[in-house]
């Protein structure tokens, strides 16, 4: 079987489109067309179908594309291990959400100026999915908010940053006390689906404090641009990216002893590409010790670790 097969019907399933497919892999639909019927006849079975103008993967295709995944993944590292020596292969790493324009950009520039060979796949998701998946070893590692639960034997979890929540309110004279501003303005809440938000809606409810909810949604850049246009205040880890957007917002500690939220790196201890993690948990070391890239929110000191 031809690789470029199982390359082509990855990219079709991931775009949902011949064309984008095409765009992805540089060479012409025809030619995923083409690809995509060869790869249906070896297997004898339907692998997509069109629907309007989309390109959906059939039932035999929807049971087959996580293991086309993994053996285009092999290949990749097969590939790596005899080009030059070193079998680096390819790192999968999830990311969850506001990690993923803050820590994961600084994090692989010092990677790859290690490695300047290796192959990553970043996966996007919540920390409660990507620490599944780790567990699970579809990922090897992944940055993510530290879990509530307890993690599976086969993993590690180092935390990199502590965020305390503050209030985060329009930079303007007035109200500075925390809790009135969480009871009497308009309130932005962070969603409580996400572990940052979880601590915050804990918070208010230990405090007695009934915020006066305008809305709830996950993304804090987001929120910061709203408290920013004046449309509430709101309860946020202390992410250090809000305060050097150049928003009018201003930050304003908890008079309680503040909840926190701690981002790290969880890993497999036994996955086969464990001590690229460690590589990786190395460079995330230096990018948290860096009080330029985190002014809000200082490191954690790792140098005995």
């Amino acid at each position: 079987m031809d690789s470029r097969y199982l390359q082509s019907f990855i990219a079709v399933v991931e775009t949902g489109s011949m064309a984008d497919a095409a765009r992805r892999l540089d060479i012409t639909p025809a030619a995923i067309a083409a690809r995509l019927r060869a790869l249906e006849d070896e297997l004898g079975v339907p692998l997509v179908r069109r629907s309007g103008r989309r390109v959906q993967p059939t039932e035999a295709g929807l049971k087959i594309v996580d293991r086309a995944r993994n053996v285009l993944r092999d290949l990749r590292d097969l590939q790596a291990a005899t080009a030059d020596g070193q079998a680096l292969g390819e790192l999968k790493l999830g990311v969850f959400a506001s990690a993923m324009s803050s820590l994961l950009p600084a994090i692989l520039e010092r990677l790859y100026s290690r490695f300047p060979t290796l192959s990553v796949f970043v996966a996007p998701g919540s920390s409660v999915e990507l620490c599944r998946s780790v567990a699970t070893h579809a990922l090897d590692a992944a940055l993510v908010v530290e879990p509530q639960f307890t993690l599976a034997k086969t993993c590690e979890f180092e935390v990199l940053i502590e965020e305390p929540l503050v209030v985060v309110a329009p930079a303007r004279p007035g109200q500075r006390d925390a809790h009135k501003l969480l009871g009497e303005e308009p309130f932005i809440r962070y969603d409580r689906t996400v572990l940052g938000g979880q601590l915050a809606d804990r918070y208010l409810r230990d405090q007695g404090i009934t915020p006066r909810q305008r809305l709830e949604v996950d993304g804090l850049m987001a929120i910061a641009a709203m408290v920013h246009r004046g449309i509430g205040v709101a309860l946020l880890p202390d992410w250090a990216p809000m305060w050097t957007a150049g928003l009018a917002i201003s930050r304003i500690p908890l008079p309680a002893r503040a909840p926190v939220r701690r981002t790290g790196l969880i890993w497999s201890r036994q996955g086969p590409r464990a001590m690229l993690a460690q590589a990786l948990l190395e460079q995330a070391r230096q990018v948290c010790r860096q009080p330029d890239l985190w002014p809000g929110a200082p490191a954690l000191d790792h140098s005995g670790a």
